[in-house]
């Protein structure tokens, strides 16, 4: 059953940020033409900031899985899957102290920029304020659990 509700939550996540809020995005944008040339210039921005969003996140859960042996992260205070066992401060977590969201921010950033209208940035920066206080959320947990260590950690290490 565990394992079972890891993979829905792996699933549901991928759905979620991979799918779901690009195609929220494009629909809030007018649903613009994905075809369109943009010039080369921006479609290469978009590219690789598509390509380094995911690699970061997709980096980022799997130092977690087999690095801290837990899940990436509890939904606003409930725990969806076993918690990490280990205060991870090194691979993605070197970068910032929450290297899964900056990739899915900068994934989704590069739709922004694709379809160049406010309606995508305002979809984005919604999600960015949902994310935020989630993050706060798991702050608090991460304090709860891993104490003093966490403080230093959060000391030397930038929240984004």
């Amino acid at each position: 059953m565990k394992a079972l509700r890891n993979i829905a939550g792996y699933v549901l996540g991928g759905l979620l940020f991979v799918l779901l809020l690009p195609t929220l995005m494009w629909l809030a944008s007018g649903m613009p033409e994905l075809a369109v040339h943009i010039g080369a210039l921006r479609a290469s921005f978009t590219g690789i900031l598509m390509l380094g969003g995911l690699s970061l996140s997709v980096w980022t859960i799997v130092y977690m899985k087999t690095r801290g042996k837990g899940n990436p992260m509890d939904a606003f205070g409930k725990e969806i899957g076993s918690r990490t066992q280990h205060l991870m401060t090194d691979g993605p977590y070197r970068i910032n102290r929450n290297p899964m969201l900056t990739g899915t921010l900068t994934y989704l950033a590069s739709f922004c920029i694709w379809f160049w209208t406010w309606q995508s940035v305002a979809v984005w920066a919604v999600f960015f304020a949902i994310m935020f206080i989630q993050v706060l959320t798991e702050e608090r947990r991460l304090r709860k659990d891993f104490g003093d260590e966490y403080d230093a950690y959060c000391k030397q290490t930038r929240r984004f």
